[in-house]
């Protein structure tokens, strides 16, 4: 059989070999680092046999699911080491995710965060122990004797669950046995030394908050130390960063418990926001947008038509008007559609770019709730493009353009998803395969690199999604261009062509910031709450030295507001000191200071959050420069 490797070599054995020996065959040191294979594009076992011709990669932590099965094992160790402890405790699911791993547990007694150095200890054990991890199958009845034998409830429900014919596999290591698809490490010692029990959260089984609330164990673990030792380094940055706290500081939002996850926005945060939509009308303005604004609620037929109210009823808030059902809206896009279709329209008219701003609600569990990152209302800063089949490459690199334009003012990196069908879909292949094309060929046009993420397009079309990268290396899913075959059609839109034929547009849904709220929780986080000038709720903090400079202050005030600077005056009687440091602590970008001499020689001292003491300046030197800093929206550091 012939093996093609990762960089294209190819290999060939007389018979049948596991990914493991192969792996040996090509290097000691790869079969020592190997996590897993991936035997034409599916990850397996390293125990896996190949008996055919294949491309095989051999994984190890450095790629992501080399990493995911390392850190799957890991799993494995803490729910060993979880039944070592604590005997009757019932095991659900242990998965990998995108930052480690967590192991779903339904405990006879709490634990809580002060046990999890105690999981950890013996976790150490069972790593040293070297224990080989072996893989078997049993036949269904089997496999539910085994775990109603073990006494794991959860673990007979999954059984049940699964499908007649399916294959069900588990892992044993020591005296452990789990329920498992795999794959695994071939050793415990493999797991290594870099992993870390980090929290523990509440979590519904099968996450319906009508079942029972387990425990969840949230973990890590790198193929490394140093790997290791970097991420505990940013979650601790981001624990200070934390958009929850900094909001509360900063005085920007709220959260309260007459409304879960409706966000109450401050005054301060009310500038923020308002400077953030200010922005967004500026270039979407700029790059040939109208704006609109369709109704909050609408009726249920609207719904049905458009595909949510089979798709996304569960997500959905209703109620009844005049005894008929309406919806609150989750999405704008079948307002978008409603306005479009509200008079004839032309190929001259195309491509018609609408941008709203508008208010959804969707229903989130509340065990999801996060701050501003999950809430269950929010603004979207949609747009619909309706376009003819010609224009969609252009329209997208448009759109492309324009989300550059923006996560780079932000100082944001990011990378780019090409999402294609999901299982949950309607439409045609060819209209699918159309559209996926378009997309894929703007992407190339515009020369950016993209992953493909297959099976996470929207219902009614794929997508490009766009993830930016903040300060301290955290990803973030914000920016997506959805192409939509499906609405113009199910809405029976139309266009009078060129020829004086009717013809069907085809529809982008576009977002920049996604939610406004997020958007604001990524920004508070990235700046760690210092925002750039431009941004910040207050530019200016005016300090007088003491009382009897405070009608200079105020004049001062008065003159940097009529500049349409954010000036803030504080009359307190309070030594300078303490205003100065209360100012940096609010993360304000400047502060002016007055005293005697001041005002005998008509200036004013400034200190910067960027510089420190920058000296004295004249208040028409300093307003200038000011204004020029907010203006061209230049980030100083």
């Amino acid at each position: 059989m012939k093996i093609t490797l990762k960089d294209g070599s190819v290999k060939e054995y007389e018979s049948p070999m596991s990914v493991l020996d192969i792996a040996a065959d090509i290097s000691a040191g790869l079969a020592r680092a190997a996590c897993a294979g991936e035997v034409d594009g599916e990850t397996v076992d390293l125990r896996t046999v190949v008996d055919r011709d294949c491309r095989l990669s051999i994984l190890t932590a450095k790629d992501e699911h080399g990493l995911s099965t390392l850190r799957h094992t890991a799993s494995h160790v803490l729910a060993q080491a979880v039944k070592r402890l604590y005997p009757e405790a019932k095991l659900a699911i242990g998965p990998s995710i995108a930052d480690g791993f967590y192991y779903d547990i339904d405990f006879e007694t709490p634990i809580a965060a002060d046990d999890l150095e105690k999981i950890e200890a013996e976790m150490k054990k069972i790593v040293k122990e070297a224990l080989p991890v072996e893989r078997f199958e049993l036949p269904r009845e089997e496999a539910l004797a085994l775990m109603e034998e073990k006494q794991e409830p959860y673990k007979v429900e999954l059984i049940r669950d699964l499908p007649e014919g399916e294959t069900i596999s588990f892992y044993r290591q020591g005296e452990f046995t789990d329920l498992c698809a795999g794959p695994h490490l071939m050793n415990t010692k493999d797991v290594g030394k870099a992993y870390k029990l980090t929290s523990i959260a509440g979590a519904y089984w099968r996450g319906d908050e009508h079942n029972k609330m387990l425990t969840r164990i949230y973990a890590t673990a790198f193929g490394k130390k140093e790997e290791l030792e970097a991420y505990l380094t940013m979650m601790e940055e981001a624990k200070k960063r934390d958009h929850r706290k900094l909001g509360r500081e900063l005085g920007l939002f709220m959260m309260h418990e007459a409304g879960p996850g409706f966000p109450f926005f401050l005054p301060k945060g009310m500038v923020l926001k308002n400077t953030l939509l200010d922005y967004w009308r500026e270039i979407h303005k700029k790059a040939g947008y109208v704006e609109i604004s369709t109704p909050i609620i609408l009726n249920r037929s609207l719904w049905e038509t458009s595909g949510h109210w089979d798709h996304y009823k569960n997500n959905m808030y209703t109620t009844v008007i005049d005894e008929q059902d309406y919806a609150i809206k989750p999405m704008n896009c079948p307002g978008g559609v409603l306005v479009y279709a509200s008079e004839p329209r032309s190929y001259r008219d195309l491509p018609l770019r609408m941008g709203e701003l508008g208010i959804v609600h969707r229903h989130e569990k509340s065990g999801q709730l996060h701050g501003l990152m999950r809430v269950r209302c929010f603004t979207q800063d949609d747009a619909h493009i309706f376009m003819t089949p010609e224009q969609i490459k252009d329209e997208i690199k448009g759109v492309a353009r324009l989300i550059n334009e923006v996560y780079t003012l932000f100082g944001f990196q990011y990378h780019v998803e090409l999402s294609t069908r999901p299982e949950d879909s309607m439409g045609s292949d060819e209209d699918w395969e159309m559209a996926t094309e378009g997309l894929r060929s703007a992407l190339e046009d515009l020369g950016l690199d993209y992953v493909v993420n297959e099976g996470d397009g929207a219902f009614y079309g794929p997508k490009i999604d766009f993830h930016l990268v903040d300060a301290i290396g955290r990803t973030w899913q914000c920016g997506t261009i959805q192409l939509d075959f499906q609405l113009p059609q199910r809405f029976e839109l139309e266009y009078n062509g060129a020829d004086g034929e009717k013809h069907r547009p085809i529809m982008i849904h576009r977002v920049v910031f996604g939610s406004i709220e997020r958007f604001i929780g990524i920004l508070i986080e990235h700046f760690a709450g210092a925002f750039p000038t431009w941004l910040a709720p207050v530019q200016v903090k005016v300090l007088p030295i003491s009382d009897k400079y405070a009608d200079y202050a105020s004049k001062v005030t008065d003159q940097l507001t009529e500049a349409g600077i954010r000036a803030e005056l504080d009359t307190r009687s309070e030594k300078i000191g303490y205003k100065i440091r209360e100012a940096q602590m609010q993360k304000i970008p400047y502060m002016v200071i007055v005293g005697q001499k001041e005002e005998e020689e008509g200036v004013i001292s400034v200190r910067s959050r960027f510089a420190g003491d920058e000296g004295q300046k004249t208040l028409e030197e300093f307003t200038a420069a000011l204004r020029e800093e907010i203006d061209s929206r230049t980030a100083r550091s």
